[in-house]
Formats: C-alpha cells, structure tokens, sequence
C-alpha cells in the first residue's frame, strides 16, 4: 500500500504522520509551509498514522483511522474526514502528552508583546475570533490550546491552521479573502468544517514566547455591540481552572501560576457578533496598554 510520512512542526514538537491518503498530503501542502512539512529530524514527539478502515470498509463505504504512536484512540470515521480527524488527533496528542506545560483550552492572540488569552467552550465564538484577529494585525500562537511555560508564565506558540465551523467558514472567507483555507468537510460530529492556515508573520515568529496580558472570555452574541466587561479576577480564576485541561496534574504549582497570571492581567468578559467591530475594540484594548 502506499504511504507517504510527513513531518509536521507543531510550534514546540514534531509530529511524523504516515498517511495512505494522497488528498491530506495535498491538503497539508496548502496549510503548511514546507518548512513546517518537511523538519525530519533525529526525534519525533509524536508518530501518527491515518490508515484506512479495516476489512470491508477499506471499499465500502470507506473509513479513515487514525494512530497515535500505535495507540486506537478515536472511532473511525468517514475517509473524506481524515484532515480534520488528524487535526482533532494532534490536539488530542499535544493535550493528553505535552505536561511540562499548563495547557488551557483558549485561543492565544499577541499583540505590542502582550498576549491575550481566550478560554472559551465550543461554540463561545474563540476561535472565529482569533481568525479574524489574526488578520487585523494580532498574532496567532494558537486557536485551541494555550500552551504556559511553568517556570515564567510565557505562553510558547503552536501557530497551526484554525479549525473553523458552520456559518463561521463564510464568515471568515469574506472577512479575509486573502486567507488559504482547506475544502470545508460537511456531516462531521461539529458540522461543516474547515481548516485556515496560520498567517505567514505568526508563522515566522513561531520560536517567540510572550506573557499573558489579559484574560478574555469571549461570547459570539447575534446584533451585540462589541464590548468588554471588568470580570473578576476570583471568578476568572476559577472559569480558568474548568479550561485547563491538565491543572489537576500541576496540583499547587499550577494554582499558583494561574492565580499569578490572573494578578498581573486584565480580566474581561467580551461580546461580539461583527468582526470588524471586535478588531477596533481589541485594538483600542492593546492600546491602551
């Protein structure tokens, strides 16, 4: 069978993917660059292989299936969604193994140095909000997962394209035209998908860590006036624990380093329904700074 290995950098890590799928190595092509497709090293972190469906299913209503380092995490799913189920894979792995960080679960956005932090569940509008952030000026460290380094609380940055759903596809495609965007997936367990690639500057400054200057809590709201609200640093603290995803493992250690984050931040709760809007009141934000 033929397959063909691609070595993703993923900001910090490298992941050697092996795929039997020649439409995702075209994909990847059009949301990697090739320095961040071609970086085979002496190590990997990650080894990830997205195989056909088992028995019948490698003809029959094909499957994709996806491995980390040997391991069967996921079900199967349809094999014309293989690139977002790598994609789902990769934040699955960087999660679930990466502890030497504290990982929130927030798009991270940089501007003048100071980053902002977006906690955010699904459907919060996060990561519409940093797509369209990312090309009014603000850097891009990630849309999924914030990655906070222990010992000083700078957020190192993963810069891989954003994962964009539903009605947010054609929102993003008619805000930044200029944008590389994959063929949006229909019928996948979050609805119609597509993935943007990372702009070029975020991209380039990808080794550059910076520290959190403000904790946003963003909520997408149809006919809101974009707005910040003063949030208290007590509440955020506690919202921010439900986001991390490995605070647990971090014990007192990682309570402090949040609640020193939280000391030195900005809290908000921010609503937004038009992007354009949200640009200029997060402008005025870092600005103000």
């Amino acid at each position: 069978m033929w397959c063909e290995t691609v070595h993703l950098r993923l900001g910090p890590f490298t992941a050697a993917l092996s795929t039997a799928f020649g439409d995702v190595v075209t994909a990847l092509e059009r949301l990697y660059p090739p320095q961040f497709r071609e970086c085979k090293g002496d190590f990997s972190d990650f080894h990830v292989q997205l195989v056909p469906g088992k028995g019948m299913r490698r003809y029959v209503r094909p499957q994709a299936r996806l491995l980390i380092d040997g391991q069967d995490p996921f079900k199967p799913l349809p094999a014309n969604q293989a690139l977002p189920l790598i994609e789902w894979g990769l934040n699955y792995a960087i999660a679930g193994l990466a502890h030497q960080y504290l990982i929130v679960h927030a798009a991270v956005i940089e501007k003048h140095g100071r980053v902002a932090m977006l906690p955010g569940a699904p459907g919060s509008g996060k990561s519409t909000l940093a797509a369209g952030l990312v090309h009014c000026g603000w850097r891009l460290l990630s849309d999924e997962l914030a990655l906070i380094r222990r010992d000083d609380g700078r957020v190192v940055p993963l810069a891989r394209p954003i994962n964009l759903k539903n009605e947010s596809i054609d929102v993003l495609k008619a805000f930044a035209p200029d944008a590389v965007f994959s063929d949006p997936v229909a019928d996948t367990v979050k609805g119609t998908v597509a993935l943007m690639r990372a702009p070029d500057d975020s991209l380039t400054r990808v080794d550059e860590s910076a520290p959190i200057g403000w904790i946003v809590f963003p909520r997408w709201r149809a006919d809101a006036a974009a707005a910040f609200t003063p949030f208290s640093k007590a509440a955020g603290l506690i919202e921010i624990g439900h986001h991390a995803m490995n605070y647990s493992l971090h014990g007192a250690q990682g309570f402090g380093l949040l609640s020193e984050i939280l000391e030195r931040s900005g809290c908000y709760r921010f609503v937004y329904a038009n992007l354009n809007d949200a640009a200029r009141a997060f402008d005025a934000l870092a600005a103000a700074a």
